[in-house]
């Protein structure tokens, strides 16, 4: 969009869809899934606030499936937001499956367009630029990542694109004080029940140094080797852009700008490809079954405790690999990497 872009306000009477909903989904949740999803589809109901807090791999969208269900039944037009496109495209596909009959939106930065009224939107906050009291339902997604907490702008165009006397709900592993609410749901544990892996830290001295000559460093470069011929894929977390790009190394690299990064993801779930060099931009809102992670450069300011619980979150997410390497290499250990490890392990014991 720009600001030359034309935006129509619809002022009569709010659209409807005419789908007769149905819900596929076979799964079972666990207690404690229970306990939050009926918790959740409560305070829809009541139209409250709502902020679910469980750890990575939780199974957060699931508990989603009730409360959006009942929403869709009783003729509401719902939004699912989320600061990431790497997360509105893990999504869809599964949304589509749960909800068969249920017109369906993905909206993102270079999405195709799509037709029809849709009652259940999936979308980037930037897209929510384009709206205005069209849902009746909103929840938001990682609604702690960048660039989504840090700019007031896209919090309005949450709001904003809600009706005025609709409830905001929020879903994230690790909520900022201002995502606090009145009804809270905490899930300190896996869907599988396994403990999450905890992160290692190990030294990488003078790793940029190094880097910037086109040498990796030996102990990175014997972890890659070692994923490399054990078939296990994995992702190394590198600071920054030019890191990426200068990274010594045959190994496809993503970020946020790069144009085939919905692509290379796939080639990795699908072991086409042994790894990923990725900036943050994959921090969060992918699942890689049997996934190892490296994080080089730890200690950089990049690399904040919630940022470094979320690509911890990566590893041992499926229930056939609940277990996995992951590993901050620093130059020098950071208070943020302590305060993620100990937030891991405290899951770990409640």
């Amino acid at each position: 969009m720009s600001s030359c872009s034309e935006l129509l306000l619809w002022d009569k009477q709010h659209a409807r869809g005419a789908n007769a909903h149905v819900f596929a989904w076979n799964g079972k949740l666990t207690p404690l899934q229970q306990k939050a999803s009926e918790e959740l589809l409560s305070s829809v109901e009541r139209n409250e606030s709502h902020l679910i807090h469980a750890v990575c791999g939780a199974g957060k969208t699931e508990l989603l499936f009730p409360a959006i269900f009942a929403s869709l039944q009783a003729g509401k037009r719902v939004c699912v937001a989320a600061p990431r496109t790497d997360v509105i495209l893990e999504l869809f596909p599964r949304f589509q499956k749960v909800f068969p009959n249920t017109t369906i939106h993905a909206l993102y930065g270079g999405a195709p367009d799509q037709h029809g009224f849709a009652e259940l939107v999936l979308a980037t906050t930037h897209q929510l630029y384009r709206f205005e009291r069209a849902f009746d339902v909103v929840f938001v997604d990682e609604a702690d990542a960048f660039p989504y907490y840090a700019d007031e702008t896209l919090q309005q165009a949450v709001t904003k694109a809600a009706n005025p006397d609709a409830a905001i709900h929020y879903v994230t592993a690790t909520p900022t004080k201002s995502l606090k609410t009145t009804n809270q749901s905490v899930l300190t544990r896996r869907y599988h029940g396994h403990n999450l892996p905890v992160p290692r830290f190990d030294s990488l001295w003078g790793y940029t140094r190094k880097l910037k000559k086109g040498k990796i460093p030996p102990k990175l470069e014997a972890w890659i080797n070692k994923k490399v011929e054990m078939k296990t894929p994995f992702l190394i977390f590198l600071p920054t852009i030019e890191m990426l790009e200068n990274f010594p190394s045959d190994l496809p690299r993503v970020h946020a700008e790069h144009p085939y990064r919905k692509e290379l993801v796939m080639q990795l779930r699908e072991k086409k490809i042994p790894g990923l060099l990725t900036t943050t931009i994959l921090e969060r809102g992918i699942t890689i079954e049997n996934v190892h992670v490296a994080v080089v450069g730890a200690e950089q300011p990049i690399f904040t405790s919630s940022a470094l619980i979320q690509i911890s979150g990566r590893v041992g997410r499926s229930v056939q690999y609940p277990e996995g390497d992951i590993v901050f290499f620093h130059h020098g250990i950071s208070r943020e990497m302590d305060k993620a490890q100990d937030a891991i392990e405290g899951w770990n014991r409640a």
